[in-house]
């Protein structure tokens, strides 16, 4: 039987979010206790994760106990080979945020956004991070004349623009990644896919420091496929950071652990993250940022992020037999999927080549593409029957 068990080359990361969330909803307050984060990253190193992140009030909520929060945090770093490798900001919490945070309506609203995520800048950067998150939660409207849009994507950009130049001055070897989600806790959330995170990075002043943190809930919560999601992404070299969780389609924001839900889409996550035979490999940190079940105790707390790193060398393994597989091979090339890499116009070729060439446009519609024989050996390879 193969050994699931992670190790730092693995990395696997944890948000402190996660495990530390207490169960809270809209209908019923903690179910579980609070649980010190500081000894939460001790905790997962045991359970062999390689990193953790947090966003500033995760692990530092009060001023007052700041330096002696963070003393025992870089020693619990410093005991366990940890590392910091993404940190984020609290702007949907705090009632302050309740109408957004850098596209607020209120002007000072905004300031003061931008000022808290300027502070937590230089702690990301003191404490080693390579990426640096901003998931808008709570930018975006319910009402349709309460956000003017354009004015909107000019404060994104703008706060965005200023992000990036005080890295550059500072000399933090920072990047910045934009989170999608389209709904919740907003009706309706500014940047909700992946595609509109890339729209607005290509009009940035230094897009070469920004790039997206897609999470698996996110696009599935909207109907839309992660893995094709992530794997446009990489084609623009923008994969900064990856969310896993799981979601059972279209509805709210489950953040299951991952391979939970749609296990076939964490297949082909695992799948693409791996380069799904091509050299578009996610070279980053695999991020679990999911919520254990508000009906768990705290031993359920510790099972699921176990159950996080090992579903993910499972499917792992399962995704290596399938790309190794023989049968696999013969069936990719039945179904043509390496012809897509030809271009279609030859180099010399004009429109004129494609006007004059003859089509046998019967024998075409009539031809076998042979994806359900390659799917089906996904599946067999998916459930371990092969």
């Amino acid at each position: 039987m193969t050994d699931y068990t992670p190790h730092p080359d693995d990395k696997f990361s944890f948000g402190l979010w996660t495990v530390g969330w207490e169960g809270v909803d809209v209908f019923g307050p903690a179910s579980r206790p609070h649980l010190d984060p500081v000894e939460s990253t001790y905790r997962l190193a045991e359970l062999g994760a390689a990193a953790v992140t947090f966003h500033d009030d995760d692990l530092l909520p009060d001023d007052s106990t700041r330096d002696h929060t963070l003393e025992r945090f870089t020693k619990a770093l410093a005991d366990t080979g940890m590392r910091v490798e993404m940190v984020t900001t609290n702007l949907f919490s705090h009632p302050v945020f309740k109408e957004g945070g850098l596209t607020a309506n209120d002007r000072q609203v905004r300031r003061y956004a931008m000022a808290k995520v300027l502070r937590n800048i230089d702690l990301a950067a003191s404490l080693g991070a390579d990426t640096f998150v901003l998931w808008g939660g709570r930018e975006g409207a319910e009402h349709g004349a309460s956000k003017n849009v354009p004015a909107s994507l000019d404060r994104m950009k703008e706060s965005l623009d200023t992000f990036c130049q005080y890295v550059i001055d500072q000399g933090y070897g920072l990047r910045f990644a934009l989170e999608p989600k389209p709904n919740e806790p907003r009706g309706d959330i500014l940047l909700p896919t992946i595609g509109h995170a890339l729209a607005l990075i290509s009009e940035l002043e230094h897009p070469h420091l920004v790039g997206v943190n897609p999470e698996v809930g996110h696009e599935e919560m909207a109907g839309l496929n992660f893995a094709q999601g992530i794997a446009q992404a990489l084609w623009h070299d923008k994969l900064f950071h990856v969310d896993l969780n799981g979601q059972h389609g279209p509805r709210f924001d489950q953040d299951l652990r991952f391979g939970a839900g749609n296990l076939r889409g964490a297949f082909w996550t695992v799948d693409t993250l791996l380069g799904a035979g091509t050299d578009k490999v996610y070279e980053g940190y695999v991020h679990f940022d999911y919520k254990p079940p508000r009906a768990e105790a705290v031993d359920g707390v510790w099972e699921s992020a176990r159950s996080c790193m090992r579903n993910y060398l499972i499917l792992r393994e399962r995704v290596r037999a399938f790309r190794a597989d023989p049968e696999v091979a013969a069936a990719l090339e039945a179904a043509k999927v390496a012809e897509l890499e030809q271009p279609t116009l030859d180099a010399g070729e004009s429109q004129d080549d494609l006007r004059n060439a003859a089509y046998d446009v019967a024998g075409l519609a009539e031809r076998s593409v042979a994806m359900e024989a390659l799917d089906q050996l996904a599946m067999e390879h998916l459930l371990g029957a092969r």
